[in-house]
């Protein structure tokens, strides 16, 4: 059966080097202009047309052609004009065009707490939202309330993930990994976030690994620079080696979380505009 890994970008903006990575003045270089792009994931096994789209909701049952999993749900429109981020899609908007209704999504794997990756939630009140204890109690827990962790989440979308936990809809992985589905799986990495979350998905070529912001941009991995919002730095140092030596294994690509590159790297889909193929890698 054939697996699609699809990245979705759904906002942009521009900031500097000086502002997004960790003590930038000790490299001794100008600051610069640095492009970043928004993303959240899919993964389909199989084909889903629309004449796929009635099949139930919800995360029990075997794994069938069609199904889908996202991962990250972006920002909603009304955060992303509060924090003045351009957003031009939410996952609602660009699934249709795909095939893919909404509400027969199954699975959301949500790879950290940060409202840029939490937002949206709402528009899949079925589905089982899978997330790591870690980053569960972190978000949950009064330290998480201190301004420079509060400034990067939305107390809304915590308390949906709360709300999905009493519901019985919420899944929380644990440190020594998750196998979601034959595989797809789950590396918990920590860093940016007590619990980051990678993806890494078998789709017949080689690996695909989301990293989503256990590596922004390929420089952090590239040029050993970690970035600016981090929890626990030497854990972000363990997951950029990781990835490294990942990415390094035959048919594997890494997927950065926020770089444009990521559009440079791969080939456009054909269905909508924002979407990006990660098995076909540019010529």
């Amino acid at each position: 059966m054939a697996r699609e890994v699809l990245a979705v970008r759904y906002g942009s903006r521009v900031t500097r080097k000086s502002q997004s990575f960790l003590n930038y003045h000790v490299y001794g270089e100008p600051d610069d202009k640095l492009e970043v792009d928004y993303y959240f994931w899919l993964i389909r096994d199989g084909s889903a047309g629309p004449g796929d789209s009635d099949s139930p909701s919800g995360a029990a049952g075997p794994r069938r052609a069609g199904d889908v999993i996202l991962v990250d749900t972006g920002f909603s429109p009304e955060a992303g004009r509060r924090r003045k981020r351009d957003g031009q899609y939410t996952p609602a908007d660009v699934l249709p065009s795909l095939g893919i209704a909404p509400e027969t999504v199954r699975t959301v794997v949500v790879t950290h707490a940060h409202w840029d990756h939490t937002g949206n939630l709402s528009q899949f009140p079925d589905a089982e939202i899978v997330l790591s204890q870690a980053e569960y109690d972190f978000w949950t827990s009064a330290v998480a309330s201190r301004t420079h962790f509060a400034l990067h989440s939305e107390p809304d979308e915590i308390a949906l993930l709360a709300e999905a936990r009493r519901q019985g809809r919420l899944r929380l992985t644990r440190s020594e990994g998750t196998t979601l589905a034959p595989g797809i799986d789950l590396i918990q990495v920590g860093g940016h976030t007590p619990g980051e979350l990678i993806v890494t998905v078998d789709d017949g070529a080689g690996k695909v690994i989301l990293a989503s912001d256990a590596l922004h941009h390929y420089e952090e991995v590239n040029q050993d620079r970690p970035y600016a919002i981090l929890s626990d730095l030497p854990a972000m140092y363990r997951a950029y080696d990781l990835l490294a030596e990942m990415a390094a294994a035959p048919g594997a690509r890494l997927v950065a979380g926020h770089d444009p590159e990521v559009r440079a790297r791969f080939a456009p889909h054909p269905a909508h505009p924002a979407v990006t193929d990660l098995g076909t890698p540019r010529e």
